[in-house]
C-alpha cells in the first residue's frame, strides 16, 4: 500500500472511489451519490486540490488501485486559518482492517502539521458510526458535541458528531 497526495491525473480514480463512497456509506455524507455525479470533472480536480492550495487530498493506492481516501479543507479567511477540516474520508470495505484508515489521517495530520498556521483539525461522523468513531479516536480527535438531527438517511435523522484534534507545534503563536 502506498499513500500520496493526489494530483490532477488521479481525477478518474479519485472520482470512481468518491461515487462508490456516496453509494455504499450514504449515511456517512450529507451529500448524494447523485448529486456529486453531477459535478464535470472540473469541480473533482479542485476538490482534489493540491499540495499547496486550499484543499489537498490523499490516497491510498494498492498497485494501481485506489482503495482509500481523505482530504482537507483550509481555510482563507483570516479569523479561521488556524483551523482545517477532515473531509471525504473513505476505505473500500474489502481494505478496511489493515491500518488503511489510520494511515491516511496520519499524512492529512502530517501535511496540516506542515502548515505553521494551522493549529487544528476538525471533522464530524454521523452518529451511530463506530467504527469511524474508533479510527478518529486512535488518531487523538476528541468528540466536543453533537449536532441533533443534522442528516436526513434512509433510517431518519441522524446527527453528527463534532471531533477536533489540536496539532503539536513547537512554535506556535501566542494568542
Amino acid at each position: 500500500m502506498r499513500i500520496a497526495t493526489l494530483i490532477p491525473t488521479d481525477v478518474a480514480a479519485y472520482r470512481a472511489l468518491m461515487l462508490e463512497a456516496y453509494e455504499q456509506a450514504p449515511d456517512a455524507f450529507t451529500t448524494t451519490a447523485d448529486e456529486r455525479e453531477a459535478e464535470p470533472e472540473s469541480w473533482w480536480v479542485k476538490r482534489m486540490g493540491s499540495a499547496v492550495g486550499l484543499a489537498t487530498s490523499f490516497g491510498a493506492w494498492q498497485g494501481s488501485s485506489l482503495v482509500g481516501t481523505v482530504a482537507l479543507k483550509y481555510s482563507a479567511k483570516p479569523k479561521t486559518l488556524h483551523s482545517a477540516l477532515v473531509l471525504g474520508m473513505y476505505v473500500q470495505p474489502e481494505q478496511r482492517g489493515k491500518g488503511i484508515g489510520l494511515a491516511l489521517l496520519n499524512a492529512a495530520i502530517a501535511a496540516a502539521s506542515a502548515r505553521p498556521e494551522v493549529l487544528a483539525l476538525t471533522l464530524t461522523l454521523t452518529e451511530g458510526n463506530a467504527p469511524a468513531l474508533r479510527l478518529y479516536r486512535s488518531a487523538g480527535f476528541v468528540s466536543w458535541g453533537t449536532q441533533p438531527q443534522a442528516i436526513r438517511t434512509s433510517a431518519g435523522l441522524k446527527g453528527k458528531v463534532h471531533m477536533s484534534l489540536a496539532l503539536s507545534k513547537s512554535h506556535a503563536p501566542e494568542a
